[in-house]
């Protein structure tokens, strides 16, 4: 049961302005009924039947731990929550989760909060609810893990015990073994040091052949011991994030591009226009997912290229640390040639205004979409003081809809891939609206000291607000493609309306503006 707050009952002690001999009278008034009442209600516990041996008083199921938490501890905590993993403290067995069965309950209860377990911070009563990758709880799991740490956390009947599962080690990659994996440059980090940002080198990628990449993954490698006892997950990383990109060999240098830009105008937008249609590669950040692309828009890496890993974010632990990145790279097979561009659909602003020691602080910032474009994913980026993110459509005929909303935690960061069967198709023109939100009381625990303001910077005291989504360009012609297809696979009728989809169910995808263009 969640309760919103505490009644307010009324003062029933005090006697002001009571004639003393009625309060007499009261007072043995009261004794007398309630003499009666516990009479009778002795009686009524004396007459009523006792349950069978073998039976409980309540009718409900007992919770247990064999029979229903274990499957949730297994599906959604356990990658994290076991021996030599990021988490600090195992949960694979009854022993391990016994003494944790409080704040289970606790954790699991938060909703889309930064402190919720498992970390999925996408908020459950507004906007599209199908993201690959989904570690979320249900309402159902939630209400298990209550009633289970209320009832005393019982064991259950060691039969009802799923098989454990078999983890391989921390090298384990979600997108399955990488075909790629490029490491940066190693970096020592001090035990107590201010925290950095910088470059720190390239990388060959020793690739003798252009291939297209599918899925990407990032993880930090360092000597951290991983059963050594700490508090918090921000104790095993150095890395917060890392800005990183591949380079091809014959890539103009930035005094090339410059002199370029100045010389000939429009040589230098359509050099710019080929390395953003070559695809954005995401920001490694602490806590990140695997990334998948659209299965037609693989992003190229060429032979002969090197990663670039031009902005990296360090800070200290507590202990000396070497550390660095490793990127897996999943590619397609050789021969295949992408129909579709990778793109960034950034939204996001520079002009922050936060107030010191206020919550609920909101900022704002909206892009016009030029093109059709179909979203692959939803990703929040705010800093300290951020702790949640909506994204809204603005559509031309005036209709405005929540696609995501999500919570935020700047130590753990989630990008939100949405399934494909509910990606987001928008029209040209349509806006894109993104809220940061923000607190800088002491109820945000991320923020180390709230009282000052604080704008735009790189620094995690600073602030940021954007939404560092990716999508794909789509023709007018694919897009009415895509919105027939969407309709089809959801066996949507005319009237029929589904979430992100505007012109899904009208019988009709084209587009308001008719006139063709070169979206490739």
């Amino acid at each position: 049961m969640r309760r919103s707050g505490k009644g307010v009952e009324p003062d029933m002690r005090s006697n002001e302005g009571v004639d003393p001999m009625t309060t007499v009278w009261i007072s043995r008034w009261t004794r007398v009924a309630l003499r009666a009442l516990l009479t009778v209600a002795v009686g009524i516990v004396v007459a009523l039947p006792l349950p069978a041996a073998g039976q409980t008083a309540s009718a409900e199921p007992q919770v247990t731990f064999t029979k229903d938490i274990a499957p949730i501890l297994q599906r959604s905590c356990q990658k994290c929550h076991r021996p030599a993993s990021i988490a600090p403290m195992s949960l694979l067995t009854y022993e391990d989760a016994r003494p944790w069965a409080r704040a289970i309950k606790y954790r699991t209860g938060r909703g889309s909060r930064p402190d919720v377990m498992p970390p999925w911070y996408i908020e459950k009563d507004i906007g599209i609810q199908q993201y690959k990758g989904d570690i979320s709880l249900s309402e159902e799991d939630i209400e298990k893990i209550a009633t289970w740490a209320d009832s005393g956390a019982p064991r259950g009947n060691p039969a009802d015990m799923p098989p454990p599962l078999t983890f391989a080690d921390a090298a384990l990659w979600e997108i399955g073994e990488p075909d790629l994996i490029v490491s940066s440059p190693t970096i020592d980090v001090a035990a107590m040091a201010p925290d950095w940002w910088g470059p720190i080198g390239s990388v060959p990628t020793g690739l003798t052949e252009d291939r297209y990449v599918q899925a990407v993954e990032m993880k930090e490698v360092n000597n951290k011991d991983l059963n050594a006892a700490r508090e918090t997950v921000g104790a095993r990383w150095s890395i917060h994030h890392m800005i990183w990109s591949a380079v091809d060999p014959d890539r103009p240098t930035a005094e090339e591009m410059a002199r370029l830009q100045q010389e000939d105008p429009d040589e230098f937008r359509r050099v710019v226009a080929q390395r953003v249609g070559r695809g954005f590669w995401p920001v490694h950040e602490v806590g990140r997912n695997a990334d998948y692309f659209d299965q037609r828009a693989g992003l190229r890496l060429s032979a002969g290229s090197s990663l670039v890993f031009s902005s990296a974010h360090i800070h200290s632990t507590g202990s000396p640390t070497t550390t660095r990145l490793d990127i897996g790279f999943k590619f397609h097979p050789r021969g295949y040639k992408p129909t579709l561009r990778n793109i960034p659909a950034f939204t996001g602003t520079l002009n922050i205004d936060i107030r010191g020691n206020e919550a609920n602080q909101r900022v704002e910032a909206f892009q016009v979409l030029p093109r059709n474009v179909k979203l692959s994913v939803f990703e929040p980026h705010l800093h300290a003081a951020g702790v949640r993110m909506c994204l809204d459509a603005i559509y031309t005929t005036g209709l405005i809809e929540t696609l995501s909303c999500a919570g935020y935690n700047h130590s753990w960061v989630r990008a939100y891939p949405y399934a494909d069967h509910v990606a987001p198709l928008l029209p040209k023109g349509t806006i894109l609206r993104v809220t940061g939100y923000f607190d800088t009381t002491p109820a945000n625990k991320n923020v180390a000291d709230g009282r000052n303001w604080s704008g735009l910077g790189h620094r995690s005291i600073d602030q940021m607000m954007i939404n560092l989504s990716q999508g794909v360009y789509l023709t007018d012609e694919q897009f009415a493609e895509e919105v027939a297809q969407r309709s089809k696979d959801l066996n949507l009728t005319a009237g029929q309306y589904v979430l992100g989809c505007p012109r899904c169910g009208t019988g009709d995808g084209e587009v308001e503006t008719s006139s063709s263009q070169d979206q490739q």
